[in-house]
């Protein structure tokens, strides 16, 4: 009987879902034909149609949400939001605490033919096994391709343990079904 009930509360579930979308774009369709308007006027016209002051002559402590409406066209938003930015010292002055609050995209500073030493999948290899064969940690190979780095390990670097470990039993996973007779 469950089933049933599950049904028809999806049924109705769907045909509420169906009634927003169709209110959401019949809205749409409403915003898109008064932005077309507003289009082909100019800003001012349009500060004066919609009813708005001028976002140029705000400052700190008005009201800007008004300027967030969705009949409002985005360069009119725009020109609130930069002003917004300016008005508010908080909003205006980035500290260096900001994260990727720089710009690291400046292709002037890029060097023209600029190679690496980094390998994939083998990252700085050539450039540690040289390092190691400077300072005598492992024998020089021939010029081939190098392999992982060995480093030769003392004696007494090695310490033994002092105490064996207790050897454990295996454990071994059990499995019961509950409910059957």
């Amino acid at each position: 009987m469950s089933g049933v009930i599950d049904t028809w509360s999806r049924r109705r579930a769907a045909v509420a879902a169906e009634t927003r979308a169709e209110a959401a774009s019949k809205e749409a369709e409403a915003v898109a034909a008064q932005q077309a308007s507003f289009d082909e006027m100019s800003d001012e016209e349009v500060l004066l149609a919609l009813d708005l002051p001028d976002p140029d002559g705000l400052g700190q402590g008005d009201d800007f949400s008004q300027f967030m409406a969705k009949i409002v066209p985005q360069r009119i938003r725009q020109r609130a939001l930069r002003r917004l930015w300016r008005s508010n010292a908080v909003l205006a002055n980035l500290d260096d605490l900001v994260d990727y609050g720089q710009d690291f995209t400046d292709k002037a500073c890029v060097i023209p033919d600029m190679q690496t030493a980094y390998q994939v999948g083998r990252g700085m290899l050539r450039h540690i096994t040289h390092w190691l064969e400077e300072v005598e940690v492992i024998e020089p190979e021939p010029e081939s391709e190098p392999e992982e780095p060995v480093a030769v390990i003392e004696a007494e670097e090695v310490a033994a343990p002092e105490e064996e470990p207790t050897p454990t039993r295996p454990r071994r996973m059990t499995f019961t079904k509950e409910g059957i007779a």
